[in-house]
């Protein structure tokens, strides 16, 4: 048997669907009783590393005595850049073992460069007070100078602590449910981030959740995942997730997936996986970048569970991957869309597998005026709006929609989503001011828009997003459709939001990035698309052509429209 095979057979004896009070206990489990483990492939598809969930456990609890060895007492807060590297998922369960909690920090330096992202590091040891901190080579001048003045018993590299001497194994301490398990910030795509605290009996009932229901998780599974590990999808359902079902995963670096969106069909044909997530701009990215006719190339047929959320999700982008890989043996009835939010752990619903992804056509004017979602035929008028049904709670998940005076709205009632579950978070870190925005006893007020339809969940928007015009409800994501449907203009490349005029009342801006270099076609190019957002929305449409990276985006990839509205009146003095 080769190394590469060790990884990736079927458990070995009795399979347990994430029913494991820690993540401790889950990967303990999977240590003895599964085969199975982790694989990373370079951006050139080239194996680079693999393991067995055995060995992981070696390695994480030889790591937690040496974190012990540094003096640190259960409780203590250890700051990961969250590289899709196996030091990460070594340190992050060796936190488990050691009674520490693992705070999972992005490692990509977005648009803003260094010194955008120097602060970002700061802000994130500061406000999660955290005792260690590591990194891998890629960031580790990032992280020394971050740490730079900070009480930090250690900060470097993984293997930097092999000299560390390590305390007794009789010294590790034993977990409780409702020790905390980690602290996951929040993508802070309307705000600054901010740090959701997750208990070990909240992430372990979100998991069986999403295991036993929501995937319908078989033995014989395979993930394959390029999410970035430090975003609530990628983390808990790719990284805890196969652990607490004992599946075998294998990992794409999320910036390789970007540079070759194919290489995510070409391994996911390899490794004949079964299971994969991403938001629709994956999936729409994979589809533009592969030729006509290219996507039969690649062996699709056993990739049962294509999960969809993080992000608005729009019908297109999944039809257009279903036509790019066409003749591969992808089934459209793959597609779950669902939603859910770092507050709840992860998941809040799932849509039925094995059904054709459903789409609601609804009258747009209704929507944004009379906030009623009225069904139309779109055969018979342009003037609609299109929602996925993300379908219904997780088992002991509730949802309501509520109106502005808190009242609980009817079917087709658009209003406010809360969520209340037994895998919320408990507060966010040293933020109860944040707290008190979002957390009402029991219930998680997630500033999502949305409806409901016999007990499935539609979600239209963010509330802080909602462009209002004249009393009138505009979604910033109606309009930046338009724009990517023209030529020149990439999935992501819009992004509109209001401002507001002390005699004009709100004015509607919308940055494109324009592939087109010529002045004259740019001119042509935003003349033409105010003119059809005026035609289509009845509504003036300032367009700024903006330069390539110029469209700021929270760590986890979501559109920042709060922060390219700041941008905005910086740059324009106002």
């Amino acid at each position: 048997m080769t190394r590469k095979d060790a990884v990736s057979t079927t458990a070995k004896t009795s399979w347990r669907p994430g029913d494991f009070p820690s993540l401790k206990d889950s990967l303990d489990y999977a240590a003895v009783n599964s085969s199975n483990g982790m694989t990373f492939y370079s951006g050139r598809g080239v194996e680079e590393e693999s393991f067995s969930y055995a060995e992981l456990r070696s390695r994480a609890r030889d790591t937690a005595r040496r974190l012990l060895g540094l003096g640190l007492v259960p409780g203590e807060r250890v700051a990961v850049l969250a590289e899709t590297r196996s030091e990460f998922i070594v340190v992050f369960y060796a936190c488990q073992y050691a009674g520490l909690t693992p705070v999972p920090v992005p490692a990509v330096v977005n648009l803003g460069g260094r010194e955008a992202y120097l602060r970002q590091l700061k802000f994130f040891l500061s406000s999660c007070g955290a005792r260690v901190a590591f990194a891998t080579d890629d960031f580790l001048s990032f992280l020394e100078e971050a740490a730079e003045g900070r009480d930090l018993l250690f900060h470097g590299r993984l293997q930097e602590l092999a000299d560390t001497p390590m305390v007794a194994e009789a010294a590790l301490p034993a977990e409780h449910p409702q020790q905390i398990a980690y602290i996951q910030y929040t993508s802070g795509s309307t705000q600054v981030a901010r740090g959701a605290v997750i208990k070990q009996n909240a992430v372990m009932c979100n998991l069986e959740g999403i295991i036993r229901h929501g995937l319908k998780v078989v033995p014989t599974d395979r993930v394959f995942s390029w999410l970035p590990l430090y975003h609530d999808m990628g983390l808990v359902g790719t990284m805890l997730a196969p652990v607490a079902a004992q599946l075998a995963v294998s990992y794409l670096g999320t910036r390789d997936f970007a540079l070759r969106p194919r290489l995510w069909l070409k391994l996911m044909a390899q490794t004949r996986s079964t299971v994969a997530f991403s938001p629709p701009f994956g999936y729409k990215l994979a589809a533009r970048r592969l030729r006509e006719g290219e996507g039969a190339s690649f062996d699709l047929s056993p990739w049962r569970v294509a999960g969809v959320g993080a992000e608005m999700i729009r019908p297109e982008a999944l039809q257009q991957f279903v036509e790019a890989t066409a003749g591969s043996g992808f089934d459209a009835k793959a597609f779950l869309p669902c939603y859910g939010m770092a507050e709840v752990a992860l998941a809040v619903s799932f849509s039925e597998l094995d059904e054709n992804f459903g789409v609601d056509h609804v009258d747009r004017e209704d929507c944004t005026v009379r906030k009623r979602a009225t069904p139309v035929d779109p055969r018979v008028t342009d003037a609609c709006s299109d929602f996925v049904n993300c379908g219904k709670p997780l088992p002991g998940v509730v949802v309501e929609v509520r109106g502005p005076d808190g009242g609980v709205l009817e079917d087709r009632r658009i209003g406010v989503v809360w969520v209340r579950s037994d895998s919320a978070m408990t507060e966010y870190l040293n933020n109860p001011e944040a707290t008190r925005e979002v957390l009402f006893g029991d219930w998680v007020n997630t500033g999502d828009l949305g409806y409901q339809v016999d007990g499935s969940l539609y979600i239209t928007g963010r509330s802080k997003d909602m462009i209002i015009v004249n009393g009138r409800n505009i979604w910033p994501q109606d309009l930046e459709a338009v724009a990517e449907a023209q030529a020149g203009v990439r999935p992501g490349d819009a992004m509109a939001f209001s401002l507001q005029h002390n005699v004009a009342g709100e004015a509607v801006v919308m940055l494109v990035q324009y592939r087109m270099l010529d002045d004259e076609v740019r001119r042509e190019f935003a003349d033409r698309l105010a003119a059809r957002i005026r035609s289509e929305f009845g509504v003036d449409c300032k367009i700024e052509l903006v330069g390539a990276h110029a469209l700021p985006r929270t760590s986890s990839g979501k559109p920042s429209r709060a922060q390219a509205r700041a941008n905005y009146l910086a740059e324009s003095g106002r």
